[in-house]
């Protein structure tokens, strides 16, 4: 346990808030990896400064499993922090610092098992996979899987560590999220047809929208999801100075989530085509949808020692792999309720728990 923590207060100590560079952490876990004799590849994304990083114990030419993480946290500006949230404190059994919890907790539980994995004789790989911007909506992890079927053989099977106690997750909503800007000639409010009024611009768009959210309640259902029905929201809105002055700039940022069987970005488009604005898609990933039945679904139950739980609200990666033809399944210490808040933490009994799955997987495949 002394190890993992201590990879997990390196981890937490680099501060790859969304958005930014990561290569300094990046650098350190290839460069441990590597140490343990894995095949390690970086693949930079075209933002330049970002990188996934993939890592093979064992021949990659045979079907094995992928571990996958992100390492991006979202920003830590809230007030309620003890400490600072970039150094990682240990108080009565927690682990607390941004990332602990959601996710950089699996990622080193994946790291304090990697040179026992390293020192097993593995008749089939595992592999590592750590993504960037997972926070921003997925946007590191394509760059990744459209490299995959050059690093290794097609995989059995992927466990993405979010934070689930552990407990096995078939399934979760896929989601997309769009920004609409309108644009607009400033004048004084008592000539408005002087000017052009950016916000009624937008209106439109955003009627659209709350009729779509109205529509979807009564659309397909899925009893596994709370609420079962797909969903869209109107999550921002800003435009105008002031009272007496015509906007000349407004926009809006909305977003859907999907049931699986439905496409995110389709229960978007009757809003994105209802104005004329410009319209910038800012994420989308779909749901994920395993079957009870699958392989990997018994697998990770054999491994965590919980049996699995059809859904979750919140989204992953693990739909992406499953698109790319990887069967995935949500698996990970900690609880997410404790993501995205300040004082974000991880107990230690959690991350023991996720390194000895981690190594039950290795035995399993030995």
């Amino acid at each position: 346990m002394t190890e993992a923590i201590g990879l997990l207060e390196r981890l937490v100590g680099f501060p790859t808030v969304a958005g930014t560079g990561n290569a300094p952490l990046i650098g350190w876990v290839r460069d441990y990896l590597e140490a343990q004799g894995a095949k390690v590849t970086l693949l930079p994304g075209p933002e330049g400064d970002r990188f996934n990083l993939f890592a093979t114990i064992g021949d990659p030419n045979l079907p094995g499993y992928v571990l996958s993480g992100h390492v991006d946290v979202v920003p830590a500006q809230e007030p309620g922090w003890q400490g600072d949230p970039f150094v990682l404190r240990r108080e009565g059994g927690r682990l607390i610092g941004r990332g602990a919890c959601d996710m950089k907790g699996f990622d080193a539980a994946v790291l304090a098992a990697a040179p026992q994995l390293a020192a097993m004789p593995l008749a089939a790989p595992v592999h590592i996979a750590l993504s960037y911007d997972e926070e921003l909506g997925c946007r590191g992890v394509p760059h990744l899987l459209s490299r995959l079927p050059d690093l290794c053989a097609p995989p059995l099977g992927c466990i993405v560590g979010e934070p689930t106690g552990l407990v096995p997750v078939l399934g979760h909503k896929g989601k997309a999220a769009l920004r609409l800007v309108a644009e607009g000639q400033a004048g004084h409010s008592s000539r408005p047809d002087l000017g052009v009024n950016a916000i009624h611009a937008l209106l439109p768009a955003l009627t659209a929208a709350a009729a779509q959210a109205e529509a979807l309640v009564h659309g397909p259902q899925d009893d596994r999801f709370a609420p079962p029905w797909s969903t869209l929201q109107i999550g921002t809105v800003e435009g105008g100075q002031a009272l007496n002055i015509i906007p000349d700039h407004a926009e809006a940022r909305i977003e859907a989530r999907a049931i699986p069987g439905a496409d995110p970005r389709a229960l978007l488009d009757p809003v994105a085509t209802a104005s004329d604005v410009s319209v910038e898609w800012l994420s989308s990933y779909p749901a994920l949808a395993l079957d009870p039945g699958h392989p990997l679904a018994t697998l990770a139950a054999e491994l965590s020692g919980n049996a699995p739980q059809a859904a979750v609200s919140f989204g992953t990666e693990a739909g992406l792999f499953q698109q790319a033809g990887v069967p995935a399944i949500v698996c990970g210490p900690g609880d997410i309720g404790r993501a995205h808040r300040p004082e974000e933490y991880l107990r230690e009994d959690e991350l023991a728990g996720a390194v000895e799955m981690i190594l039950a997987l290795g035995r399993h495949l030995c």
